[in-house]
């Protein structure tokens, strides 16, 4: 075997080293993109035949669905919550009819999205998975459908804008002009009682009328029944009811057989 000078061992040990950085660098950059198939150009040219094309990097969707979810305002722990990880074994029948209703609304929204009757509420016992089905029909939305949905705890969402007035003409026009409303715990009651000041009552009717005028979809959940809310405002609970007839659930039954925190507990 030949000897090499030092001068091609030098050669040899630099080609190595610029060849070590060129991978180096090109790993570096690939960790930079989000999507190192497109480089976040959100497409990429494609070779067919004699022809260069463009093509729709499958990114898009996924990155209008982060941005949905993103913007939805449900929490991290919610955008988790499915139909795939909610149990219906052991619970009452009104729980299942309240699964089937959430998971069959989000199979027809496309059909139902303009009409009057195009929301849906689930009322009922507390801890019986209303707040889990409905978030996981929102999620279903913006991942599947690409629907925009804002997410508006009651309780909390009202204790926020009173904290900060100079927010509530903005967030209430959201509320109205997003296209499907997820208002949860309606009303919520405290000490048995319905939770329903005279503001939230007036700001939360005013944000159900447009919505009802204009045929945009809420997803609706109260420990209260269809009654109880038309008795805090006849308008604002009629409304809610015509717009939600076609899915709406009451659920029912022993705190053991319906309430999911009390599992395991016999």
């Amino acid at each position: 075997m030949a000897k090499r000078t030092i001068d091609e061992v030098m050669k040899e040990l630099r080609n190595r080293r610029r060849l070590s950085q060129t991978d180096k660098a090109d790993e570096s950059a690939e960790k930079r993109y989000e999507c190192p198939k497109c480089k976040d150009e959100l497409g990429y040219i494609e070779q067919r035949g004699n022809t260069e094309v463009w093509v729709a990097c499958a990114c898009r969707e996924r990155r209008r669905a982060q941005k949905l979810l993103k913007s939805s305002e449900i929490t991290e722990a919610f955008k988790n919550l499915s139909f795939e990880n909610f149990k219906t074994a052991g619970k009452h029948q009104s729980v299942k009819d309240a699964y089937e209703c959430a998971l069959e609304y989000g199979q027809v929204y496309p059909d139902i999205q303009k009409c009057r009757r195009n929301s849906i509420a689930l009322l009922g016992r507390p801890g019986s998975g209303k707040t889990h089905l409905l978030t996981a029909a929102a999620n279903d939305l913006m991942r599947r459908l690409f629907v925009p949905v804002l997410y508006f705890p009651f309780v909390e969402g009202f204790n926020d804008l009173k904290q900060d007035f100079a927010l509530l003409e903005e967030k209430l026009n959201r509320m109205k002009q997003i296209e499907v409303l997820f208002l949860d715990d309606l009303f919520k009651p405290v000490g048995g009682k319905p939770r329903a000041t005279e503001w939230q009552i007036e700001q939360t009717y005013a944000v159900i009328n447009y919505r009802y005028l204009n045929h945009k979809p809420i997803l609706l959940s109260s420990e209260l029944d269809v009654e109880e809310i038309v008795a805090i405002d006849e308008a604002l609970g009629t409304r809610i009811v015509e717009m939600c007839q076609d899915f709406l659930v009451i659920l029912k039954g022993n705190s053991f057989d319906i309430n999911h925190r009390l599992e395991g507990m016999l």
